[in-house]
């Protein structure tokens, strides 16, 4: 008998989360399980890449509204009020757009969709949540304890990086809660990025000036990615005297507001904002540095990507950071600010053979995980729920 999985989250545009999802999806036993893939809204950019064997279905249907723009503000108004009164009402969900389904497991493929799966009235279906973000910078999330605790109504509480398991097994009130915190590393396929660095290569110099040191960027645009303080620091360095060129890929609610700020600094000529792009790693790997600006994160993926091009990095000491760079074995490790981000790339340009440490520690570094492991493990747990 297959076992019958219901897998949430709100869309599959160009996150983090949702590559992730996406990636181990298309690396699933094709034969094994019955997924019904629900969608808050039916859009994104890895649509496309959700394999024919899963059921795709959802609540509405569309691209993201982002601005409010009047003609756009009825349709905006109907997806939320909509969405709530489903998750307000959940068996109207359940007895019409997933009419006469039952399920084995109901999964929260983010944080976000804890109370959707909760609430579910299939009571006997085992329930696992996938958290990809520190809960615990209050400042973003507003998480409270009380809040946290609510996640241990899960079967299994599926953790990206050290410092989030830390934080639930704090809250954890005995050993059987302890067990319900399982920290999986994100199936990243590393061989695909390898392969997809190498298309185009050598593009990137016809559209910049490659006679000055390059940093990339790669992100969702929105405030938690800080792109807005990288380019004030872009900014700053090159009131300094130190010229270099910008590079930020990546598309998202805030992208008006990164580029108007780009305007207003004045560094159009020495900064591109890409949008989205299918493949970035040529961009990345034609780049100098690597920079994340982020103010928090939970394990940011975007990172191992950087490592296993082998990219001298910059990073914000946020969530995952420690653990990733080895505690700054692999990559210089800034204060999260916008001085840290400043200081780090100050460094890099005037002292660039200070990078050099870095270079030699990723020649012979293997990722402490593979894309078969990562995938195995989650299958593990659904197996034995």
């Amino acid at each position: 008998m297959k076992k019958k999985i219901l897998i949430r989250i709100g869309s599959l545009r160009h996150g983090g989360a949702e590559k992730v999802l996406v990636t181990f999806l298309k690396n699933l036993p094709k034969d094994k399980y019955e997924i019904d893939l629900l969608l808050n809204l039916y859009s994104g950019k890895y649509l496309a890449d959700v394999p024919d064997f899963v059921n795709v279905l959802y609540l509405n249907k569309g691209e993201m509204i982002t601005t409010n723009r009047l003609q756009d503000i009825p349709t905006k108004a109907f997806r939320v009020i909509y969405q709530k009164l489903l998750k307000k009402f959940p068996k109207l969900l359940y007895q019409f757009i997933l009419k006469g389904r039952k399920y084995d497991i109901e999964f929260a493929a983010i944080h976000g969709m804890r109370d959707e799966i909760l609430n579910s009235p299939q009571k006997s279906s085992k329930k696992i949540v996938w958290i990809h973000n520190d809960l615990k910078k209050t400042e973003f999330h507003n998480y409270t304890d009380e809040e946290f605790r609510k996640f241990f109504g899960f079967d299994k509480i599926m953790v990206i990086s050290e410092k989030i398991q830390k934080d639930f097994e704090v809250l954890a009130k005995n050993e059987e809660e302890k067990n319900k915190i399982v920290r999986i590393y994100n199936p990243l396929d590393t061989e695909e990025i390898l392969v997809k660095s190498e298309v185009g290569s050598g593009k990137l110099e016809d559209r910049t000036e490659k006679t000055v040191p390059t940093f990339v960027s790669v992100g969702t645009v929105f405030p938690q990615k800080g792109f807005d303080r990288l380019l004030k620091v872009h900014k700053k360095l090159l009131d300094k005297g130190f010229p270099h060129q910008i590079l930020i890929l990546g598309n998202g609610y805030d992208f008006e507001n990164i580029k108007k700020l780009q305007e207003d600094l004045e560094v159009t000529e020495t900064s591109t904002l890409f949008g989205f792009t299918d493949n970035p790693y040529p961009h990345f790997k034609e780049a100098d540095f690597y920079v994340l600006s982020s103010r928090y994160e939970g394990f940011p993926t975007v990172l191992f990507e950087a490592i296993t091009l082998k990219k001298k990095i910059i990073a914000t000491d946020v969530s995952g950071v420690k653990e990733m760079l080895e505690d700054g074995k692999l990559g210089l490790m800034v204060e999260n600010s916008e001085v840290g981000i400043y200081e780090g790339m100050k460094k890099a340009l005037q002292n660039p053979e200070s990078f050099d440490k870095y270079e030699e520690q990723l020649e012979n570094y293997e990722m402490p995980f593979n894309l078969e492991n990562s995938v195995n493990s989650i299958v593990k747990i659904i197996d034995e729920l």
